[in-house]
């Protein structure tokens, strides 16, 4: 056969490959880079570059474009490690996500009666099975109660390594770390967006019921029931996550950290009692509900996400929903911290590098540290 018939018809393979899948990807537009000072974004106090914001004080922060590791989130020798585990979960034995799958290559269609609302037609039933990391630092005394942070989106090695640089300092207390993987997918119609995305209690009952009894039995760790000691962070989706474990469960977590949040109308299936899915927290929920006891640490990248998928309904763009969240954050009393960086694109890991040590810092404000064993 020719070379040149074979280089046709690989051309045209290539071509009909490169359209099919076109048609099933959502096109994502490249972000702009934002201004933090634009018109209707919160004021803030803008940082020398290389600074962090002081780990006391609420409010908004500007970072500059330099996004150096922070020293405490690398490793050091001269500093006890703690030990790490992991373990897994099948989806076949949970009563709250038993497990879902959108088909790869699809995603769905906007409903033509309501621009919020994504029609999602190829999500099935589907297993899968989960991974779980507990970090457990040296400094923790068997039998006593300890508190704990539960991430996203885990395992998160760079939250157990700067642990053990803000525990070893007595910056933060002795504290259990338990990084939870997601159950597959993305987005609507998929069990991550199932499991982050839903504006309910549910996921936080899950960790509750299914996860945090495992780690306590398997590793021997006495966990604590007072909010003031539980936090929950996350990237992305895990940080609206964070958010909502805390707003629905406020009895069980009153600090939230969160990276790049999807505050934004991500939530399927429709609920037509939360149609905006977490748009609603600054657009209706935090303005309409009395004041929560709640600590929020949360960033947003200048070159953040905007609409990146099919959905055209005013309410797909990350820095505007983290900059609503701030201002009425604000508005209601709240203590949080809100940081604009800089040269920063979605879950910036650089931008994480240099400000997760400050945030932890934050955080646990008001939290009793244990004085030093002499």
């Amino acid at each position: 056969m020719p070379k040149p018939y074979l280089l046709c018809c690989a051309l045209a393979l290539l071509l009909i490959s490169s359209l099919s899948y076109s048609q099933a990807s959502p096109h994502r537009p490249v972000p702009p880079t934002r201004d933090p000072h634009s018109p209707g974004f919160v004021a803030a106090v803008e940082l020398p570059n290389g600074a962090l914001p002081p780990s006391n004080q609420d409010g908004n922060f500007i970072l500059g474009p330099s996004h150096e590791p922070a020293p405490e989130a690398l490793p050091h020798s001269d500093i006890p490690h703690g030990d790490v585990y992991t373990f897994f979960l099948n989806s076949t034995d949970s009563k709250y996500f038993p497990g879902i799958a959108r088909t790869p290559g699809t995603f769905g269609a906007p409903d033509p009666h309501n621009a919020a609302k994504l029609i999602v037609t190829t999500s099935h039933p589907a297993p899968y099975t989960r991974r779980v990391t507990v970090y457990i630092p040296k400094q923790y005394r068997p039998g006593t109660t300890v508190p704990f942070i539960v991430g996203a989106d885990g395992p998160d090695p760079l939250l157990f390594t700067t642990l053990d640089s803000l525990i070893a300092e007595r910056r933060v207390p002795v504290m259990v770390a338990i990084s939870i993987s997601n159950g597959g997918g993305d987005a609507q119609g998929s069990e991550r967006g199932l499991e982050y995305d839903t504006m309910s209690g549910r996921y936080a009952e899950f960790v509750e019921h299914e996860v945090l009894p495992v780690v306590e039995s398997r590793f021997h760790v006495k966990l604590t029931h007072n909010p003031d000691g539980r936090a929950a962070m996350g990237g992305s989706s895990g940080g609206a996550c964070a958010l909502i474990m805390a707003w629905y469960h406020p009895e069980l977590y009153h600090r939230v950290l969160s990276y790049s949040g999807t505050f934004v109308n991500q939530q399927w299936p429709f609920n037509p009692k939360m149609p905006h899915g977490a748009w609603e927290f600054h657009e209706r929920l935090i303005p309409q509900s009395p004041r929560k006891p709640l600590r929020i640490w949360m960033e947003v990248g200048d070159r953040d996400l905007l609409n990146p998928n099919i959905m055209r309904d005013g309410m797909h763009d990350w820095v505007v929903a983290n900059e609503d969240m701030a201002r009425v954050l604000k508005a209601k009393g709240y203590h949080y911290q809100f940081v604009f960086a800089r040269n920063a694109g979605h879950v910036d890991r650089a931008t994480k590098r240099q400000t997760l040590p400050e945030a932890l810092e934050y955080l646990w404000q008001g939290y009793p540290i244990a004085p030093a064993k002499n």
